[in-house]
């Protein structure tokens, strides 16, 4: 039986935002992020050719405690200050990490995800 897992190649993560008009800016202009696919009540964004990011309307959105979106990019400092122009909040400005072989950012979206923008000093592949 073939995996399907595989075969398709895809992969989507959605999260919860009580006003999709907050993430909008943020995604789209601050993170370079192109819209996939707008249905209405969810928003997928492609991250890669195979890994999108989706926000759906829900009114008691689930605070996004414990979670990180991380993207990672050749440009942090670019990235970073796009992002913080259309509402993104600072939690840490972008800093060589050695520990983990990174230089990286924190913020907040404005839906309250923390959000990582990285680099590593080595490729993953």
């Amino acid at each position: 039986m073939p995996d399907t897992m595989t075969d398709q190649q895809q992969f989507i993560t959605f999260c919860y935002v009580p006003d999709l008009s907050l993430i909008r800016a943020f995604y789209e202009q601050g993170l370079g992020l192109e819209l996939a696919r707008d249905q209405g009540s969810c928003r997928i964004y492609r991250v890669n050719p195979g890994a999108f990011l989706g926000f759906c309307q829900k009114g008691e959105a689930p605070r996004p405690d414990g979670v990180i979106l991380t993207l990672v990019c050749d440009d942090v400092d670019n990235r970073f200050a796009q992002a913080v122009n259309v509402g993104g909040v600072v939690e840490k400005a972008p800093a060589d990490n050695a520990q983990y072989g990174i230089y990286h950012a924190f913020l907040r979206d404005p839906a309250g995800y923390l959000v990582e923008i990285q680099r590593f000093h080595k490729r993953l592949i």
